[in-house]
């Protein structure tokens, strides 16, 4: 037996019970006649003239419903007597080359077929100026020469930094119109800065350039649209931070204060751009950040298929196994560090040979003084949220909560052969 097995085998791990958490599922059925109607504002109709060039700012996250917004919005701009065309936004995702963007748009379902316009995808940037501090201010090519610029997004927390403005329409404008040379100015100084240069930097552009709305969402619980808005220029700087606001009200949570382990089943790109997203966490890239439990120790088992590879996220953790870390692909997982510029979470974390070992050096070093009674949590990922599994000693605390129910009997973890979970999650 090695030195660490032997430090671990006696290490008990608390039974557990499976819980489910409720959460606000209301949506937006009727996207299209929703939006529709928005768009048909006067407000918004006497920005559009017939004949414009409009470009349409697309981008590369996941948004629920992105190819029926983007069709609707194209729509209602050919039956003004605009000429739109899709300009992708996604600031050096798509490998920061042209066709990697339009392959990334394609990969979220939206072509030119489904959007029912043409899409212009290039790299290349125009400056616009420079923002006090020195900051290089940097739009799309096709977009700076558009008679019109439409933005769509959703609009969310953030997972680096905090401020009346996170991820949205503004964030869109700046770093995904921007390209990869825009995403690299605003990086530069780096998250600390970042609620303020986000801002400025759409300011910036919106009053040189003709923005003339945008399209945000706000998300529910379950990534389902709960809100859209149609926004003009000045609409955007005075509201988008009451949908900030709302987005993290609706926002999924773990209902903890403070635990000593968490377990993630799985990280990936596809889940958050940080593998695992910190707002549900609370263990974030940068000090710019705050909100979600207080965890000791955070442990992760393995990666998504769909992030191919991608383990950013991997060292805001303490303790990962071998199997994650034969599948990380440091490439690609490093060069996500090196675009942002927080490469803390591409780090590997303390890597054991398999689950159990994991787990049990998570409980060992969590700080309990009865390793029984360890708060310990179990989650999929940070996008499956309602159905979690929960230790022991947390079963009263989850019996008086109003949005969460104890749904089985306590039994302990099981592993296989090589010391892996046999995972009782549902969808696996």
């Amino acid at each position: 037996m090695g030195i660490l097995q032997e430090l671990l085998k006696d290490i008990p791990i608390p039974k557990m019970a499976k819980v489910k958490v409720n959460f606000d599922d209301s949506k937006i059925d009727d996207l299209g006649s929703a939006l529709s109607a928005k768009l048909r504002q006067e407000r918004i109709r006497q920005t559009i003239k017939p004949g414009m060039k409009i470009a349409i700012a697309v981008g590369s996250r996941g948004l629920d419903r992105i190819v029926e917004l983007t069709a609707v919005t194209v729509k209602a701009l050919k039956d003004a007597g605009a000429e739109p065309f899709i300009v992708p936004s996604m600031g050096s995702h798509g490998g920061a080359t042209a066709e990697g963007q339009r392959e990334v748009l394609t990969h979220l379902g939206v072509t030119e077929e489904s959007a029912g316009c043409e899409i212009r995808s290039s790299m290349e940037v125009v400056k616009l100026g420079e923002l006090p501090n020195g900051l290089p201010v940097y739009l799309d090519k096709y977009a700076s020469e558009a008679d019109g610029i439409v933005v769509i997004n959703r609009v969310k927390p953030h997972t680096a930094f905090r401020g009346p403005v996170e991820s949205g329409i503004m964030k869109m404008i700046s770093i995904g119109l921007g390209k990869q040379k825009g995403a690299e100015a605003c990086h530069q100084l780096g998250f600390k800065y970042m609620a303020e240069n986000v801002p400025a930097m759409a300011r910036m552009i919106m009053e040189q350039k003709p923005v003339l709305f945008g399209v945000a969402t706000v998300e529910n619980a379950f990534d389902k649209i709960a809100v859209v808005e149609v926004l003009t220029p000045d609409e955007i700087i005075e509201k988008e931070p009451e949908l900030q606001m709302k987005a993290k009200e609706l926002l999924p949570k773990l209902f903890f204060d403070q635990l000593e382990v968490l377990v993630i089943d799985q990280i990936g790109k596809n889940i958050s751009g940080d593998g695992m997203d910190p707002n549900i966490t609370g263990r974030y890239p940068t000090p710019y950040a705050h909100g979600g439990p207080d965890v000791n120790k955070m442990v992760v088992l393995d990666l998504t298929p769909q992030t191919e590879g991608n383990a950013n996220g991997v060292g805001t953790a303490d303790f990962t196994t071998q199997r994650l870390v034969d599948k990380m692909d440091r490439e690609v997982t490093y060069a996500n560090g090196l675009t942002s510029t927080v490469v803390a979470p591409t780090k590997i974390a303390t890597t054991l040979p398999n689950d159990r070992e994991a787990i049990q050096a998570a409980i060992k070093t969590s700080n309990v003084l009865d390793f029984n009674k360890a708060k310990v949590v179990r989650i999929k990922n940070t996008l499956v949220l309602s159905e979690i599994e929960v230790s022991e000693v947390l079963f009263e605390y989850v019996k008086g909560h109003p949005q969460m129910e104890l749904c089985s009997e306590p039994y302990d973890f099981t592993f296989n052969e090589q010391g892996n979970l046999i995972s009782p999650h549902k969808g696996e």
